[in-house]
């Protein structure tokens, strides 16, 4: 992909700062309002990559959805707006506006938005694995 292509500044320089100011609800309405499809339903931004943290922010159409998968790391899942249902095993947890789920290192989940929402994803990896 040419630079040219890009939608953003690449998360090398765009991250490189040692602050990082965020306004979440302005980044989720920038990030609905990208000219491209949503894959799968959502769209994502990283907005922290630093040591062992990272954290993304989701924007997700209603019925769009995160296939299972695993992350080596601890997981919180916090629903900034909208209702997210999350799986997790056998159980399904309904997470609306202000709610958040945690999950420990390598546990298997999948996400679908019941309706438009936004979530915001932390990471956080064991220094050692980085």
């Amino acid at each position: 992909m040419s630079l040219d292509d890009r939608l953003r500044t690449p998360p090398r320089e765009r991250l490189a700062g040692l602050v990082q100011h965020v306004n979440l609800g302005e980044a989720a309405a920038t990030l609905r309002a990208e000219p491209h499809a949503a894959v799968s339903g959502h769209r994502q931004l990283a907005l922290v990559r630093h040591g062992p943290l990272s954290l993304i922010l989701f924007a997700f159409d209603a019925d769009g959805s995160l296939k299972e998968h695993r992350t080596e790391g601890e997981v919180t899942i916090h629903v900034l707006r909208g209702r997210l249902a999350v799986t997790v095993d056998d159980d399904e947890f309904t997470l609306g506006g202000g709610e958040l789920l945690s999950l420990a290192p390598g546990q298997p989940h999948a996400v679908r938005a019941l309706e438009a929402s936004d979530m915001l994803l932390s990471i956080c990896r064991d220094p050692g694995e980085q």
